[in-house]
């Protein structure tokens, strides 16, 4: 009773206005900690959403790029990728396509932006600087290469003849500063034809604009299926062949294969299929590449004689200057190589290579190069010249060109050697 008696007494005293009052200020106060707990509770819910959700962006597009160049073939951004890596990133499936937006053009920059910071990274350190997917795609497009230039097919081929001094002519040429060729014999249009033209194009040389592409392969001339294949690749590629007197081109032959197999029987044996009677066996190949006009008449089913130039194997180790001039005329070349490029190494029998402006040794070709001949009895090789004077009278009236083979009496003048 004495306490509501001192409250009544007390309100009775005290104004309800300021009771009022003060009730208020209570109430707001109240409710002014508890929004600013909430607040504090919020912001700091999201913060930690903001900043989870930036970790794993973040992770993500690092991701993005690692798988990105995982592989120079192909890039891989389908909604699939995306979604195995946000599964493994533990994201929402939406929030990384609303936040990442994996379009064309994103992905776009973000191959571009991870390119530039790998060639950044590969420039410090010192390693040559790696290519998007687009620019490697683009590379092989046009088969650039690191040493500057195109790789193209070849815009003239040595095709024959074996033994003829294909080589020797090759290396003459290569002395030119706008002739680029392969160093070894591509054998594509007779062995490994079904390789394709992109396994050929990639044997070639890179070239600069204004430079030929060759390659020198001398069994072309003797195979059938030759002239229609090089003919589908290019119809107006420049052929040069390179002949030489068939009997000694055929004794170089067999020198060759005697050095690699000494048992074989002699040439003589080799050449006639019966002696006593006079029978040559023309299916030999060492004498049937000698046919010329047989396997040029092949040729000229699918080129004109305009797209060829013969070169007299003889006048190549006489005279070497003279039938390069020629050589760099068919091609369309200046004469650059010249008689100052050649001398004559009297120990092989064949001219030797230099610069005219370096006083070094001349180079000369290797130890296959320039091997004596067996000594043949002459008999065979007079017999062996009637045998084939009517096709190199044949060969002379289809390419215009008198060669002169007939002149010659024995196989040692002026290529006894090989």
């Amino acid at each position: 009773m004495a306490f509501w008696s001192s409250t009544s007494v007390f309100t009775s005293k005290v104004p309800r206005k300021i009771l009022f009052m003060f009730t208020l200020s209570l109430s707001v106060t109240y409710l002014f900690y508890s929004l600013m707990s909430c607040y504090n509770s919020f912001q700091f819910q999201e913060n930690y959403v903001y900043q989870g959700r930036l970790v794993t962006e973040e992770t993500t597009f690092v991701t993005l790029r690692e798988k990105l160049y995982s592989t120079s073939s192909q890039v891989y951004l389908d909604e699939e990728f995306v979604e195995r890596t946000a599964t493994e990133q533990t994201i929402v499936i939406s929030s990384v396509r609303n936040s990442v937006e994996i379009d064309e053009r994103t992905a776009g920059w973000v191959r571009a932006q991870a390119a530039t910071t790998r060639s950044a990274a590969a420039a410090a350190a010192g390693e040559p600087p790696e290519f998007s997917t687009t620019d490697s795609e683009l590379r092989r497009a046009v088969n650039c290469t690191s040493d500057y230039g195109v790789k193209k097919l070849p815009q003239a081929i040595i095709i024959g003849v074996k033994k003829g001094g294909t080589r020797a002519l090759l290396e003459a040429l290569r002395v030119h500063p706008d002739v680029r060729a392969v160093g070894n014999e591509p054998h594509f249009f007779d062995r490994n034809y079904e390789k394709g033209l992109d396994w050929y194009r990639e044997l070639m040389p890179s070239t600069l604009e204004g430079q030929i592409t060759m390659e020198k392969t001398p069994s072309y001339f003797v195979t059938n299926s030759a002239p229609k294949r090089i003919h589908s690749m290019a119809r107006d590629i420049k052929l040069i062949i390179v002949v030489r007197n068939p009997v000694t081109r055929a004794i170089s032959d067999y020198t060759q294969t005697l050095s690699k197999r000494p048992e074989i029987p002699t040439f003589e044996v080799l050449a006639f299929k019966n002696r006593t009677l006079g029978l040559i066996d023309a299916s030999w190949s060492a004498l049937r590449i000698g046919i010329y006009a047989l396997h040029l008449e092949s040729w000229m089913q699918y080129f004109p004689l305009s797209q060829m130039h013969f070169v007299s194997g003889e006048r190549l180790i006489v005279d070497p200057a003279g039938e390069m001039a020629k050589v760099q005329d068919f091609l369309g070349l200046k004469r650059i190589v010249t008689d100052k490029h050649f001398y004559f190494n009297k120990t092989k029998g064949f001219p030797c290579l230099k610069k005219p402006e370096d006083s070094s040794t001349p180079r000369c070709l290797g130890k296959s190069k320039g091997r004596t001949h067996p000594k043949i009895d002459p008999d065979v090789i007079r017999r062996l010249h009637k045998f084939y004077k009517p096709f190199n009278m044949m060969f002379y009236q289809m390419t215009g060109q008198n060669f002169q083979w007939e002149l010659e009496e024995d196989g040692n003048s002026p290529g006894s050697r090989d």
